[in-house]
């Protein structure tokens, strides 16, 4: 297990296996705090306590100092030593305190008891397989199947997957592509031991969309949102070695970039790294370089093509382990090796800001929807000011009829959806109407702007992000930290009203107001919103990955999933943020059944 799991920890192997054999732990390490032998894991811990983690407990320097106050020692320097001694002085109710990404596992000597938790967005993994006669956990599924675990595809992931692109269940967020192994949902911990069926699975954390903080003034939100970015950076800055950052050119990457700068750490590397796409419309090379010039940064850009995507795919599948949306995954798997290759073992990135303040142009109908059932759309000139920021987003009938009737839009639509899978007619009728049975469809009923953000942030959408960036990263042993997914600052922008979020026509207005006296108006006043998108159509024009494309679908064909009159029909190429993207689809959907 520990050998399928080499590459998220190069640096050491720790295994701990209990006299009596009725319990073991193992951990692959990636040394990045306390780079020492006293920071090894399998860790012990006051003779009673044993724990394996995988990610980073920022505040470790705060909660260690408290806990030494309240009686506590430490053999090392690392945020490893502070789970357990938590753990011991606030039990279950520890997770309130920790500061991080994390998904880690204690074992009470004592009570003969499994704790385990996940961090509070799912930035870490934890998936696990459990019968009447074990439990078997680890970072990724590889090292499940390395137990001897089958790897049955679930067939009913994949229908929803090939006709809407779903990759999770955000109805059952504990389903897999693979019908025996469960993930534990982000936010929830795990309680097991052998006198148990199964094992113990709760929430911890949640945010409220429904509350929003109405008096709260201009000046003070800015300010508060400030301080928590601020502390967001330094926390996520501690590191013993070196720290660079993702750049896309974009406000957030941005943002991350100058607030890592206004801190002089030593271990600032000041390197950045950029996916770059000569010749393509959406390229964003020029904007990064704008940024890296600014702040003086050694800019590594990283030129991604396609015909590597077809040398590479097999590769980027095994270490994802399930279908994944759209090429951008290869884009970004390509900046975490070029990190590899100049020594950078840890990139900030702005993932999740989008998602928390209303960054994309599909957020824009949520807000209007407010408005309008608000009766302030028209008064207020946002529709107006949209337009002037050329948002060409519509907004029409069905709008106003999902704002004032939300429940039964969302009804409306999950039929939609049904209706549209049930008549794809590349997929076999039998495929069909066995998995179809069970297809889910959710949409968001509440019908305000943060209802939707909630439903992306916390629900369906960003663990799919957060997931390719785990997996990309940690293929080649680095780590990933996102600044905007601090708990504190995501609680505070969820509680302010969605003005905060979307003013005068311009997303994310809080964190454009915040940046505009630090980057350059173009960057922080840009009005196109382009994304992590690379040439995928382009390169689906490439013979040798329709060639590719065509052995998935024959593949497909064989497991009885696709209909053999598929593999007559022209490939059509598409954008990786297009919605109807089926052969890129079935690209992905086959590597499930690679052996």
């Amino acid at each position: 297990m520990t050998d399928s799991l080499a590459h998220r920890g190069p640096d050491g192997e720790g295994i701990w296996i209990h006299n009596e054999n009725n319990a073991g732990l193992a951990h692959r390490r990636l040394s990045i705090i306390d780079l020492s032998d006293r920071a090894a894991q399998p860790m012990s811990y006051l003779n009673r306590y044993w724990v394996i983690h995988n990610g980073e407990i920022y505040n470790f320097y705060e909660l260690r100092a408290k806990l030494q106050k309240a009686g506590y020692s430490f053999h090392s320097q690392s945020d490893t030593e502070v789970i357990p001694a938590a753990y011991d002085y606030w039990k279950e109710d520890c997770l309130e305190h920790f500061d991080g990404m994390f998904a880690f596992a204690i074992w009470d000597e004592m009570e003969k008891t499994l704790f385990a938790a996940r961090d509070r967005f799912g930035e870490k993994p934890f998936f696990y397989y459990s019968d009447k006669e074990q439990f078997i956990f680890a970072s990724e599924m590889k090292a499940l199947w390395a137990a001897g675990i089958p790897r049955k595809v679930n067939l009913k992931m994949l229908f929803n997957y090939i006709t809407i692109g779903y990759v999770d269940n955000p109805g059952d967020p504990d389903e897999t592509f693979y019908e025996s192994i469960k993930k534990l949902p982000a936010a929830c911990l795990l309680k097991y031991n052998t006198t148990l069926p199964e094992p113990v699975i709760e929430q911890y954390w949640d945010i409220d969309p429904q509350y929003q903080n109405k008096k709260i003034t201009d000046e003070d939100a800015l300010e508060q949102f400030t301080h928590l970015f601020s502390s967001s950076v330094k926390r996520r800055l501690r590191s013993d070695v070196p720290v660079g950052t993702s750049l896309s050119g974009g406000l957030d990457s941005s943002a991350i970039v100058a607030f890592s700068q206004i801190e002089n750490f030593t271990n600032n590397s000041h390197k950045c790294f950029t996916a770059v796409f000569p010749g393509f419309e959406k390229d964003e090379f020029g904007f990064a370089r704008t940024i890296a010039d600014h702040f003086g940064l050694q800019h590594h850009s990283i030129s991604v093509k396609g015909d590597e995507l077809v040398d590479n795919i097999k590769n980027l599948f095994y270490h994802q382990e399930e279908p994944f949306s759209s090429a951008s995954v290869f884009a970004q798997f390509k900046v975490f090796e070029s990190a590899k290759e100049n020594n950078v073992k840890v990139l900030l990135d702005g993932q999740g800001a989008d998602e928390i303040l209303a960054g994309y142009l599909k957020y824009y109908k949520w807000f209007w929807q407010e408005l309008f059932y608000n009766r302030k759309l028209m008064r207020s000139g946002e529709l107006k000011a949209a337009r002037r920021n050329d948002v060409q987003e519509p907004f029409g009938i069905k709008n106003i009829f999902a704002s004032l009737f939300p429940e039964l839009a969302t009804v409306v639509l999950e039929r939609q959806y049904l209706l549209r899978a049930l008549t794809q007619e590349d997929l076999t009728k039998d495929f069909v109407q066995h998995q179809s049975k069970e297809a889910y469809y959710t949409t968001p009923e509440i019908k305000n702007l943060n209802g939707a953000l909630y439903f992306n942030s916390c629900i369906h959408g960003l663990e799919e992000l957060l997931r390719y960036a785990d997996r990309n990263s940690m293929a080649h042993g680095r780590e990933v930290r996102l600044p905007f997914l601090d708990h504190k600052l995501a609680e505070f922008v969820f509680s302010l009203p969605s003005l905060f979020k979307i003013r005068d026509g311009w997303t994310k207005w809080l964190l454009r107001k915040t940046m505009e006296n630090t980057l350059p108006a173009e960057i922080t006043w840009r009005k196109e919103k382009i994304g992590f998108e690379p040439p995928q159509k382009n390169w689906m024009e490439n013979p040798v990955l329709q060639e590719a494309i065509t052995e998935a679908k024959s593949k497909l064909v064989a497991e009885k999933i696709l209909r053999p009159e598929v593999l007559n029909k022209k490939i059509q190429p598409s954008p990786a943020n297009d919605a109807n993207t089926f052969d890129w689809r079935y690209f992905s959907a086959s590597l499930c059944f690679e052996k």
